[in-house]
């Protein structure tokens, strides 16, 4: 049992689970947001050229049983506008981090000032004819 919670305390204790939580109350937020944007915004936008809002659409169905299909476009709606967010939100991520990567790549093409005397292993300029260690004399 020590040992389940020791690799509990462990998992928990990673950064990574600290930042899934923390992307779960944001997200979570944004939803809220998304939603309001969704029926306080563009549904009665929508409205006004459909002559009513999504949420008021329905249909009755023996007596007291309604179906409320307007709230699932809503829903849809609501679905498709944050899809969209997300894929922008991770398309610029990733825009950023192929230009980082890149940048990081031309720095490593550098030319190499140095390079092994063939004899005696030491480090020596790229230009030099002859080791300053072992002197020996170097072919191109």
């Amino acid at each position: 049992m020590k040992k389940f919670l020791k690799e509990f305390k462990e998992f928990i204790s990673r950064g990574n689970v600290m930042d899934m939580a923390v992307g779960i109350i944001i997200g979570g937020a944004f939803t809220s947001i998304v939603s309001s944007l969704v029926s306080d915004i563009i549904n009665p936008i929508l409205g006004l050229f459909g002559g009513m809002n999504f949420d008021q659409l329905k249909i009755t169905l023996l007596g007291e049983a309604t179906l409320y299909y307007g709230r699932f476009i809503t829903a849809v709606i609501n679905f498709l506008i944050m899809a969209l967010v997300i894929f922008v939100i991770i398309k610029a991520m990733n825009t950023a981090a192929t230009r980082f990567h890149h940048k990081e790549k031309e720095e490593e093409k550098q030319e190499p000032t140095t390079k092994k005397c063939p004899f005696c292993k030491s480090e020596i300029a790229i230009d030099a004819v002859r080791c300053p260690h072992c002197t020996s004399v170097l072919e191109d």
